[in-house]
């Protein structure tokens, strides 16, 4: 009688399988004990205050002109207005100066424009000289508008 010699094969068959099980327990053990925490407290809140720029965003891209913002190095100017069709409301809001390399010359002014059209100058002596970023944030009536434009104070 010859018997046949026993292989390793099915056992090392099992024993990946088990391996491998324990494995994926103990991932999915890792997986459960990690907080997912949101980025802050009020994350829906902020949701919401961005789904609300995005629609001021929108709302300033379908007026039938864009505001113009001009900046004349010569005069040291900076000359913000607003399209005609924006003519007879109440406009007010704020312009924000943000300077991405130095965070402590960032300020706010009120923006309130005059005349026909709807201007505002602004002089830009004070202003370091470099990158700026100039936020306007008004409303006209009962809607909110909202532009960003780049600026280089020479």
């Amino acid at each position: 009688m010859t018997t046949s010699p026993r292989t390793i094969w099915p056992y090392a068959i099992i024993a990946a399988f088990v391996l491998f099980a324990g494995y994926i327990g103990f991932m999915v053990q890792q997986a459960m004990r990690i907080s997912v925490d949101l980025v802050s407290p009020d994350y829906y809140q902020q949701e919401l205050a961005y789904q609300q720029r995005m629609e001021s965003v929108a709302r300033t891209a379908a007026l039938p002109a864009p505001v113009q913002v001009q900046y004349v190095p010569a005069d040291e100017q900076l000359s913000l207005e607003l399209p005609a069709s924006l003519a007879g409301q109440t406009v007010q809001g704020t312009l924000r100066f943000f300077r991405p390399s130095d965070q402590k010359l960032d300020f706010s002014l009120p923006f309130a424009p005059t005349g026909q059209p709807a201007q505002q100058h602004l002089s830009t002596r004070k202003l370091r000289p470099g990158y700026w970023r100039l936020r306007l944030d008004f409303s006209a009536g009962t809607r909110q508008y909202f532009v960003e434009k780049e600026l280089t104070i020479k």
